[in-house]
């Protein structure tokens, strides 16, 4: 079976145009095949570049060389030179993405920003959001909440909400990007289980994981992004 992802000889630099045009390497040649049900770690230190290739895959930024090849729709979209509207509909029927930040349009309900994936892709809206209900409820944000925007709320409590509008989906594959940061040990051993549960229905998935448990018990490989040269 062909792997989800793949990202062939991927390079990225960011050019510092108020600099002179000053060129600053990220990474380098990197190349990684990601199986159904499998997630992978990216690790390395800070700064050697493991977020910057997570907006890679997702096409938020675009690589100077490479591919980045996602199973979608019985086929292969290359994210990296994909046309607007095929990346869009890879986001919303395929490749799911949980950042560190919340980012939602002010003054729209949780509950609703929840079902919005799901309303996007034709579910009703009351299945929608009562699918949005039991996913708050799991990540224990109080019912008297749900009908208030979630710019009101902690810290903690938007990265839940976050992680429920990013699991409201079943998608094939799933970048994430520390989950887990803000959360205590309750909240982040549910957010242990909502992974283990999408790998056990076969998602494919990517993340970086600063907690050293959390990486322990949801990844099966790590993939090393080093420091200096910045190469699998």
């Amino acid at each position: 079976m062909s792997p989800v992802i793949q990202v062939r000889d991927l390079t990225k630099d960011f050019v510092l145009h108020t600099q002179n045009g000053v060129r600053i390497p990220v990474f380098s040649g990197l190349s990684l095949d990601v199986a159904a049900g499998e997630c992978v770690g990216l690790h390395g230190p800070s700064g050697a570049g493991k977020s910057t290739l997570l907006r890679a895959l997702y096409a938020n930024y675009k690589p100077d060389s490479g591919a980045v090849i996602v199973s979608h729709d019985g086929g292969a979209v290359d994210m990296a030179t994909a046309e607007p509207r095929a990346v869009l509909d890879v986001r919303r029927r395929t490749l799911g993405y949980v950042s560190q930040f919340l980012r939602v349009i002010p003054r729209v309900p949780a509950l609703d920003v929840v079902a919005e994936p799901l309303v996007a892709l034709g579910t009703p809206g009351d299945a929608a959001r009562e699918k949005a209900a039991v996913l708050l409820a799991r990540l224990n944000i109080p019912e008297r909440l749900w009908h208030l925007a979630p710019a009101t709320f902690s810290g903690g409590e938007q990265q839940r909400v976050n992680i429920a509008r990013g699991f409201a989906t079943d998608y094939p594959a799933m970048l994430l990007d520390e989950p887990t940061a803000s959360l205590d040990a309750a909240n982040r051993d549910t957010v242990v289980a909502m992974i283990q549960e999408a790998k056990a229905r076969g998602c494919s998935i990517v993340g970086i994981f600063h907690d050293v448990d959390v990486r322990t018990r949801v990844c099966d490989r790590l993939f090393e992004i080093g420091a200096r040269d910045h190469a699998a």
